[in-house]
């Protein structure tokens, strides 16, 4: 998929527009996405991740409850509870407005809808420290191959990866696959990027 191009004058509202652009291009190909597309496409997404190496020796890994139009990972998580590996969850923290990596272990009990609708681990999941985290799977609006990553705008996500330095997989369809994405200081780039077809490393 193309992107739109960067406004010459470099400034945050020529980026902001450009983003924007991004966004509703990339979520009008993903409504095109057939029902059975979305859940096989996810399932072979869940099957590519764990045949890579950073996977198999990652012990905490922080997951993300997906969205209608996010890869599902959801499974992948519940079977990994009883393998011995920590899995978690970003919560909601509305004290510092900024999302925390809390501990899963009872999915059917411990999980709620958070602040802004997605299921999050309720207050009696323990906090873990970021760096415990050994593999962080990163949803986004839109990837390139490089490893930059089209939030949703919010920057929730950004702040939570900045405090940590574990490896950061973004994982999409292929559909969110982009030729470039327009980047700020505090955009944090992926050091994979990994559709239903490929693992990109992005990093060194």
């Amino acid at each position: 998929m193309k992107t739109g191009k960067h406004g010459g004058d470099g400034d945050a509202a020529s980026m902001a527009r450009c983003k924007s652009d991004l966004r509703s291009l990339v979520r009008s190909a993903l409504k095109g996405m057939a029902a059975e597309k979305v859940t096989s496409d996810s399932a072979k997404i869940r099957a590519l991740l764990q045949q890579q190496p950073f996977w198999r020796t990652a012990e905490t890994i922080l997951f993300f409850a997906p969205l209608p139009d996010e890869v599902n990972v959801w499974p992948l998580m519940e079977e990994m509870l009883p393998t011995g590996k920590t899995v978690a969850l970003p919560r909601f923290d509305a004290a510092s407005n900024d999302y925390l990596a809390c501990r899963i272990q009872h999915p059917q009990t411990e999980i709620s809808p958070g602040q802004f609708g997605i299921r999050e681990p309720n207050r009696a999941c323990p906090e873990l420290p970021l760096e415990r985290l050994g593999l962080v799977l990163v949803p986004g609006v839109a990837f390139d191959l490089s490893g930059g990553r089209l939030g949703r705008g919010r920057g929730f996500y950004d702040r939570l990866l900045a405090e940590t330095r574990t490896i950061k997989c973004g994982v999409a369809f292929d559909e969110q696959i982009v030729s470039s994405i327009p980047a700020g200081a505090r955009d944090i780039k992926m050091d994979f990027v990994l559709t239903p077809t490929r693992c990109a490393a992005c990093g060194p």
